[in-house]
C-alpha cells in the first residue's frame, strides 16, 4: 500500500544527506521562496502565500523523511539517490502545492500535488485502485502485477527515436576523464524545464523529459585519447562489465552507437563512462526504450455488401473480410424489408479469414436483398 508508514530507514535519515539535498536545492534556486501558479485540488487545505525563509527547506526535509522509506521498499532506489534527483522538482514546486503535498496520505497523491496535478488524483482514488487489486498481496506484489500486464521495466520495451541531441561534452564541462577512471552522467531530463548544460550538453531537455525509459541509445565519441585503449558505457548503479563500447588509438577521434540501460525509476545518474586512457567524450542521445503503454483500440467498418435471399428461404451469408492487420469483432446486419427477419449472426470459424456472418429468414413470396458487413478492430500498440 502506498500510504505512508514509519520506517526505521526513513526515520533515521542521515542529517548530512538532508543537508546536502537542501544545499543543492539552494544552489539551484537562490530564491527558494519563489513559486509558480499552482493547480491545487479542491480539497487543498494548506495555507496560501509565499514560502517564508527556511520553510521550503523544512518542507523538503518533511517530504523526504515521509516517503524515503517507501521509495526504497517499493522501487528499490536508495533514498539518497531519489532525494537528490528530486531536487529540481522541489525547487520548482509552487508554495501551495508543496504545502498540500506533505499533507497527502499516499505517495502517488503527494507527487501529483507537488507537480500541480493533485486535483486529478485524490488519495481515495489511489487507495481504491490498490484495494481493487488481488487480495492479500503486498504493495510490491500488487505493483508488479500491474506492471506485468503490459510488460516489465526490463523487457517488452518499445523504441522511440528522437532528434539527435547532445547530452554531454567533457570538452565543455568537466574536462577529460582521467585514465582508468569513470564518470557518471545523466541521459534523461527530469522535467520539461531541465537541460544538460551542467555536463556540457544542450540547453534544452532534448525531448527526453519524464519518458520513463529503461534504456537509451547513445552515440559516444572518444576525442584524442592519450593512448590506445577502450571505453565502457554502462548503467549507473551496476558493476562495470568486461566489455568495450568504443575502441580507440592514441590521438584518434572514434565513435560508436551504444544501447545502455538506465535506472527505472530514475536514480541520481543514468549511465557511466569508464576510460582506459585519458580522453574527452562527446555523447549524443538518439533514442530510448521504454515499457509499453496502454492504447485504445482502433476500429473500422467494412463496406456493406448486398446479398439476395430467395422467397421463403432461410440461409446465411459471410460478410466481407477485415483489412489486413484488423480482426473481426462483430457482424453488422441490415435489412429494410419487414418480411425478412434476422436469424442470428456471429463469426464463421470455418472460413480462413474468420469472416462474420448474418443469418436471415425470408417470409415473403419473392426474393429480397439484405446487407452485411464487419466491425474490425486492432490494438495499435506503441
Amino acid at each position: 500500500m502506498s500510504i505512508a508508514k514509519k520506517s526505521p530507514r526513513s526515520s533515521r535519515l542521515p542529517m548530512l544527506l538532508m543537508a546536502a539535498v537542501v544545499s543543492c536545492a539552494a544552489a539551484m534556486s537562490p530564491a527558494l521562496a519563489a513559486g509558480t501558479p499552482n493547480a491545487a485540488g479542491p480539497g487543498a487545505s494548506a495555507q496560501a502565500g509565499p514560502l517564508k525563509p527556511g520553510e521550503r527547506r523544512a518542507l523538503i526535509r518533511q517530504f523526504v523523511i515521509k516517503w524515503g522509506g517507501y521509495v526504497e521498499r517499493v522501487y528499490d532506489v536508495p533514498v539518497g539517490q531519489w532525494a537528490e534527483r528530486m531536487v529540481p522538482t522541489f525547487v520548482a514546486a509552487d508554495p501551495l502545492n508543496f504545502r498540500n503535498a506533505v499533507e497527502r496520505d499516499t505517495f502517488e497523491g503527494a507527487l501529483a500535488e507537488l507537480t500541480g496535478t493533485g486535483h486529478r488524483l485524490s488519495d481515495d482514488a489511489v487507495i481504491d485502485r490498490y484495494a481493487s487489486g488481488p487480495a492479500q498481496l503486498s504493495t510490491v506484489e500488487a505493483a508488479a502485477i500491474g506492471t506485468q500486464a503490459l510488460g516489465s521495466t526490463t523487457g517488452d520495451l518499445v523504441f522511440t527515436a528522437v532528434t539527435p541531441c547532445r547530452i554531454a561534452d567533457t570538452r565543455v564541462a568537466g574536462g577529460p576523464i582521467a585514465a582508468n577512471s569513470s564518470r557518471a552522467f545523466l541521459a534523461l531530463a527530469v522535467d520539461a524545464g531541465a537541460n544538460f548544460t551542467s555536463q556540457g550538453g544542450s540547453g534544452t531537455n532534448c525531448n527526453v523529459s519524464a519518458v520513463g525509459a529503461s534504456a537509451v541509445v547513445l552515440n559516444v565519441t572518444a576525442v584524442a585519447p592519450s593512448g590506445a585503449g577502450f571505453a565502457t558505457v554502462y548503467k549507473s548503479g551496476e558493476s562495470r562489465p568486461l566489455a568495450a563500447s568504443v575502441n580507440y588509438t592514441s590521438g584518434a577521434i572514434v565513435n560508436n552507437s551504444v544501447v545502455v540501460g538506465v535506472p527505472n525509476p530514475l536514480a541520481i545518474t543514468d549511465f557511466v563512462i569508464y576510460t582506459f586512457a585519458q580522453a574527452n567524450y562527446v555523447v549524443d542521445i538518439i533514442g530510448y526504450f521504454s515499457p509499453p503503454q496502454a492504447t485504445n483500440l482502433q476500429c473500422t467498418q467494412t463496406t456493406l455488401q448486398s446479398f439476395t435471399i430467395a422467397a421463403g428461404a432461410s440461409t446465411f451469408f459471410n460478410n466481407p473480410l477485415c483489412p489486413s492487420g484488423y480482426h473481426e469483432v462483430m457482424p453488422y446486419c441490415y435489412s429494410s424489408d419487414a418480411g425478412v427477419n434476422s436469424a442470428g449472426s456471429g463469426v464463421n470459424s470455418n472460413t480462413a479469414g474468420l469472416a462474420t456472418f448474418c443469418a436471415w429468414h425470408n417470409t415473403t413470396a419473392g426474393s429480397r436483398t439484405v446487407f452485411g458487413g464487419s466491425i474490425c478492430c486492432r490494438v495499435p500498440g506503441r
